[in-house]
């Protein structure tokens, strides 16, 4: 018998480049890059539950939504992703709607700039419960209802912050923060591989968003930005759009054989 040719075999690179058919949930889904990679999974045939703690905001990205892209399935879901009980229930109530879950997408996270040594308690632990805790009930929940199907697709936000220390800017809970991220991505790749969920994340460098914009007008970002730029071989800060690609990509059946692993959308910064 002939040897089975699995290139002629297989399914067409953009048929399996397509979300079609996938239930998403995303976290952190009403604004900044959130919204981007909201729009993303609806542009690839994707349903999408859009989680955010901001039920209005994240309405007018359903709204978005069903105006690009008519008939594609939308879900608002208001949760916090600091309380465990919250993420499952967003898990749940996609499943409800949807029938099940195929990608989790933990998205929402904090930002602060902060010395070391004038930084609060509670700054600190609001650092971590956000972009941490909330990663890491928010995976949790996604992958107790895709292990019972024996298959998912879960991506984590980190950042090249954890890779580097960022300068200017003082942001040691940032950093530490977006190490565990990418730690944990890693770690449950591992634990969970024979369950067939799959666990990566990407890692954003400086990111044209709203808040970044109305970052940069104030007399501290105006001062920071052509330190950023230097630095950046590109010569510029990514656009959102920028990130979906890669979104798509890990939340498809094309990066089936890709767990554990992080995508850098950085424009060369840490390439310099």
């Amino acid at each position: 018998m002939a040897e089975k040719d699995s290139v002629l075999l297989a399914p067409s690179v953009m048929e399996r480049l397509s979300l079609s058919g996938r239930v998403c949930l995303l976290t952190g889904a009403a604004s900044g890059i959130g919204r981007a990679i909201a729009h993303a999974l609806a542009d690839a045939g994707g349903s999408v539950a859009l989680v955010d703690k901001d039920p209005a905001a994240a309405d007018v990205v359903a709204q978005e939504i069903a105006e690009r892209n008519p008939g594609a399935p939308t879900l608002v879901i208001e949760a916090d992703v600091t309380e465990a009980q919250d993420m499952e229930r967003a898990v749940s109530r996609t499943v409800e709607e949807f029938g099940e879950l195929s990608v989790g997408i933990n998205n929402a996270g904090i930002a602060q700039w902060s010395d070391a040594m004038e930084m609060s308690e509670e700054d600190l632990r609001r650092m971590f419960d956000v972009n941490v805790y909330g990663v890491f009930y928010g995976a949790v929940a996604q992958a107790r209802q895709m292990a019972a199907k024996g298959y998912g697709k879960i991506i984590n936000t980190a950042s090249i912050s954890g890779y580097i220390a960022n300068r200017p800017q003082s942001q040691s809970h940032y950093n530490a923060a977006k190490s565990a991220v990418l730690g944990f991505t890693r770690s449950l790749a591992v634990e969970w591989v024979d369950r067939g969920i799959r666990v990566n994340s990407i890692s954003p460098g400086y990111t044209r968003t709203a808040l970044v914009d109305h970052f940069l007008g104030t007399p501290p970002g105006a001062e920071a930005l052509p330190s950023w730029l230097d630095r950046t071989p590109m010569r510029k800060l990514a656009d959102p759009t920028d990130l979906q690609g890669a979104v798509v990509f890990l939340a498809s059946a094309a990066s089936d054989f890709i767990t554990g692993s992080d995508i850098v959308i950085d424009g060369g910064y840490l390439a310099a």
